[in-house]
């Protein structure tokens, strides 16, 4: 019970931590140059001999907590599923499955109903119901009727 206090506290730390946004070099007064890093490497560079005024530069303390790193905020770790074949080796009590976005509606389907019927939870789970895919049928009919 204790660890799993823990690991909740550790993901709201991870999320409220504001994150630190890493400006290159001279930024500021070239427009040319996109807001990418990139590591300062000249002899005499202010940024490179860590002059606060410069900015700060990646580094080992803006990690996140080791305990929770790599999780996602609902405390699963993800694994990505493409094919109903990749929830064979799925932990359901540690990882949780997104199903990736070029996989069309039937196969998510399928995987989202082995996924239930395993006890996976599934991060991006669809609304696949009849229903849903008739309201669906409507609203396009709707559009088209507008235009």
């Amino acid at each position: 019970m204790e660890m799993v206090d823990d690991k909740n506290r550790l993901i709201r730390v991870r999320s409220q931590r504001k994150g630190c946004t890493f400006q290159r070099q001279c930024l500021h007064a070239k427009a040319k140059l996109k807001d990418s890093w990139r590591r300062p490497r000249g002899l005499t560079s202010k940024q490179r001999r860590q002059y606060k005024a410069k900015g700060a530069q990646p580094q080992a303390g803006y990690n996140a907590p080791l305990a929770v790193r790599y999780m996602h905020p609902s405390g699963y770790y993800e694994v990505l599923a493409y094919t109903p074949a990749d929830l064979e080796g799925v932990e359901p009590e540690f990882e949780a499955v997104r199903i990736a976005g070029s996989v069309g509606m039937k196969k998510r389907a399928v995987i989202q109903q082995k996924a239930m019927e395993a006890g996976i939870k599934v991060l991006n789970a669809k609304d696949l119901t009849p229903a849903a895919a008739e309201a669906d049928a409507g609203e396009e009919e709707e559009a088209k009727a507008d235009e």
